[in-house]
């Protein structure tokens, strides 16, 4: 292979490529083999005509788009396997010069990492987010669990009231007519709890077991279904069974049901230290977060617009992922909201700017820190998620390959990173 590469202004490097021809005509047979079988001429059978035969038919060009496709990512890769300052950002884009049945040359244009201007990561002041844990907080997760912990028991004579649990059967109509989606048998609502159209379990209150009624609500302007958006229904509503929530009481009993703990002291000691080491290693994720952004600010860099078209999509796939998760198809979600795929996207431009330029920041000081992490802080780690694990060191590491090792070797290098940063600034 004979290539040279030319630096272009703005981070553009341009390649030149010619191919020595024995390796451009193994990719014209590859091309042949891929595709002979979309050739019938007469005398041969389909998939059998000779690849001379063809060309003399229809010309060797028939053969250039599939060779090409497999030729130019393997002389791209040799050339990055040599030059191996050079940093792709982006695909390519390809330009040929030459190509015949002996001869190709071609020129790939590519977008590469762009100069970054560190700026200064030493003797700055950050402050730390201040960590307290009052006593309502012990308290509110104390009741939540104490709720948890709580049985439902059905109540006969009284009046549905906020906070209840009822059973009801409810059919739904506008302007007389039932509406897909609108009726339902023995369903359960928690009142108060907002699940159901505005007013409608505020008029659920105050019925009893076995008695009906008929209520009136308005649909949201904004409502997914734009056929009811906005439209005034009347719902028809049984109301089957009432219960409320028997929640035990803090004492000494109850929290040997809900902990490990024997005492109520000894409970709220536990929850209020599990409050505070989650509020500690939030207050420590905003702090790096903190730094790094700081030093992100301090820094100079012009950033192609590939790079933040790339995070847009990136972020844009991850949010459409965790619709799915939620059970609600990408499509549904903008058909339901009036929004664009395109709009959405355009929302996250400022944040996927704001995210290279720190995803840049790391990597600048990576390297300028260069914080060195060896086989046996590797091997460290692996043997505390073996005893997490309930495994011998040896048996664990039968499971983590080499690209494993590579990622936690990248992630102890972050976190001593972080360290040093910590170390080497004012934290108030």
């Amino acid at each position: 292979m004979n290539y040279t590469v030319e630096n272009l202004e703005k981070n553009k490097a341009k390649i030149t490529v010619k191919v020595d021809p024995k390796d451009w005509q193994d990719a014209l047979q590859k091309a042949y083999e891929k595709t002979k079988n979309k050739y019938q001429i007469g005398g041969f059978r389909k998939g059998h005509v000779p690849f001379k035969v063809i060309v003399n038919n229809y010309g060797i060009g028939v053969f250039f788009d599939d060779a090409l496709d497999i030729i130019l990512p393997e002389e791209y890769r040799k050339v990055l396997e040599q030059e191996k300052e050079l940093d792709p950002v982006d695909t390519p884009e390809v330009g040929l010069n030459a190509i015949s049945d002996t001869t190709l040359e071609f020129t790939l244009t590519v977008q590469c990492k762009p100069d970054f201007t560190l700026g200064k990561y030493t003797g700055l002041e950050v402050n730390r987010d201040k960590v307290e844990v009052s006593d309502d907080e012990v308290m509110a997760e104390i009741n939540a669990k104490l709720d948890e912990a709580g049985a439902w028991l059905p109540v006969v004579d009284r009046a549905a009231k906020k906070g209840d649990q009822v059973t009801i059967d409810y059919s739904g109509s506008v302007d007389g007519v039932k509406f897909d989606g609108g009726t339902a048998q023995m369903q359960k609502l928690l009142l108060g709890s907002g699940n159901f159209i505005p007013g409608f379990e505020e008029q659920v209150e105050g019925m009893n077991v076995d008695e009906e009624r008929d209520i009136t609500v308005t649909f949201p302007e904004e409502y997914h279904e734009k056929s009811l958006a906005g439209k005034q229904a009347v719902f028809a509503i049984k109301l089957h069974e009432i219960s409320e929530k028997d929640v035990p009481e803090l004492n000494d009993e109850s929290v040997k049901d809900i902990s490990e703990f024997d005492t109520v002291e000894e409970y709220k000691a536990s929850v209020k230290n599990n409050i505070e080491d989650k509020k500690n290693s939030e207050a420590d994720s905003k702090l790096e977060n903190d730094i790094i952004q700081m030093i992100a600010d301090d820094s100079k860099v012009e950033i192609p617009q590939c790079m933040i078209d790339h995070q847009v999509e990136e972020m844009l796939e991850e949010f459409e992922q965790r619709l799915q998760y939620q059970g609600l198809k990408a499509d549904d979600y903008y058909k339901y909201t009036g929004a664009t795929r395109e709009q959405v996207k355009e929302g996250y431009k400022e944040m996927a700017a704001k995210n290279v330029k720190l995803r840049l920041t790391l990597e600048a000081l990576l390297k300028a820190v260069q914080v060195p992490v060896s086989d046996e802080e590797i091997d460290e780690k692996i043997a505390e998620m073996a005893q997490r694990a309930g495994k011998t060191f040896d048996e664990y590491k039968g499971f983590i390959n080499e690209q494993y090792r590579e990622y936690l070797r990248r992630d102890l290098v972050t976190s001593k990173l972080f360290e040093y940063l910590k170390n080497n600034n004012t934290i108030k």
